[in-house]
């Protein structure tokens, strides 16, 4: 196929046709809606480990790195349980977390931030500076894209592309037209050895905190992606053989529409079930607390040294807490090896359907 040229931001074409500005409307107002939503939840920080794994099994999924939901919640408490996807996991959803604390203090997002948001999700691969990279058709095996292949052109373009995610000038345009090009420009950039997928979609949630658009990094766009993954590939591809920037933006601007739907429902689910949780427990035990109810939720797996450790609890306190809540029916006690897992089951089926 001809050589594609990956030119500098920002894009010479109509950003802002009738078309883009209708899905932008539609896009909005959801995201608007998702993040009054979140705000209803009173410890977010529920959202963000529960979320960001699905999210870290869902982006890895698109790469063909599966794990299970079991193999993951697990991990997420005891990692010498941890398999080799589920660690893949746990590592994706460290770096969304080290994403947002950089964007919450410093507010930017430069390259090295990105280089060290790349390095959890794939170690030892530094950006490219040998040649030999391209991009394949996995049926077919054929080279569908052959990415910039000079490191010091990678090194120019990623510039390029910090100035475009941080200066607001550089083009001023909507935030949520812009993400979509600051997607394609850094998949196309292809700047390291391995991770880029991974990289690029975790970009995408850590630009809409940064622009303000959402307090916490809740809106993920893998699930979408695997549900039109050949799509995904081609729109991409259209863009730089066709310049179908326009085609590209609506469809990723669908996405954070349908995307933000999908999660509001989740959102309430999850917000519907720990009141209920806090009624019956309120009612029935006299051990409620806000941590406990912290735990249950962030936590869909635990197990009594967890309580313990989070709550500095005795160990015989702790293993009565998870007893009693699972003789009720609130958690479910299984035995995987040596220990008890207690399983918010109710939630875990949210988390799963969503």
């Amino acid at each position: 196929m001809s050589e594609i040229t990956i030119h500098p931001l920002p894009p010479q074409f109509d950003c802002e046709t009738v078309d883009i500005l209708k899905s932008l409307t539609r896009a909005s107002r959801a995201l608007g809606q998702l993040k009054g939503e979140i705000s209803k939840i009173p410890n977010s920080q529920i959202l963000i480990d529960t979320l960001t794994l699905q999210e870290a099994k869902d982006s890895n999924e698109i790469e063909n790195i599966v794990t299970t939901d079991d193999e993951m919640y697990k991990a997420s408490i005891d990692k010498t349980l941890a398999t080799v996807t589920a660690k893949e996991a746990l590592n994706y959803a460290d770096a969304i977390k080290f994403g947002l604390n950089i964007v919450k203090t410093k507010g930017l997002l430069t390259i090295n931030d990105i280089k060290e948001i790349q390095f959890l999700i794939a170690p030892n691969h530094p950006i490219r500076k040998l040649p030999g990279t391209v991009l394949k058709n996995p049926k077919t095996n054929e080279v569908v894209y052959t990415p910039p292949q000079d490191h010091l052109e990678i090194v120019s373009l990623l510039n390029n592309l910090e100035t475009y995610i941080n200066d607001p000038q550089f083009h001023n345009i909507d935030s949520l037209i812009k993400r979509p090009i600051i997607h394609f420009q850094f998949e196309s950039i292809h700047p390291f050895y391995d991770g880029n997928g991974r990289t690029g979609r975790l970009l995408n949630i850590l630009y809409l905190v940064q622009q303000g658009l959402l307090d916490i990094p809740v809106l993920y766009l893998s699930s979408y992606i695997i549900k039109n993954k050949a799509e995904y590939y081609r729109l991409l591809q259209e863009v730089r053989t066709k310049d179908a920037w326009e085609e590209w933006i609506i469809w990723m601007l669908k996405g954070v529409e349908i995307t933000a739907q999908e999660t509001i429902v989740v959102v309430n689910k999850i917000k519907k079930l720990m009141d209920e949780y806090k009624i019956v427990i309120k009612e029935k035990f006299n051990f409620y607390s806000h941590d406990l109810i912290n735990i249950l939720f962030k936590h869909p797996y635990t197990k009594n040294s967890f309580l313990e450790r989070e709550m500095n609890l005795h160990r015989n306190t702790a293993s009565n807490y998870l007893n009693s809540l699972s003789e009720h029916g609130l958690l479910t006690k299984i035995k995987i090896g040596r220990h008890n897992y207690y399983l918010n089951d109710p939630l875990l089926k949210i988390l799963r359907n969503r």
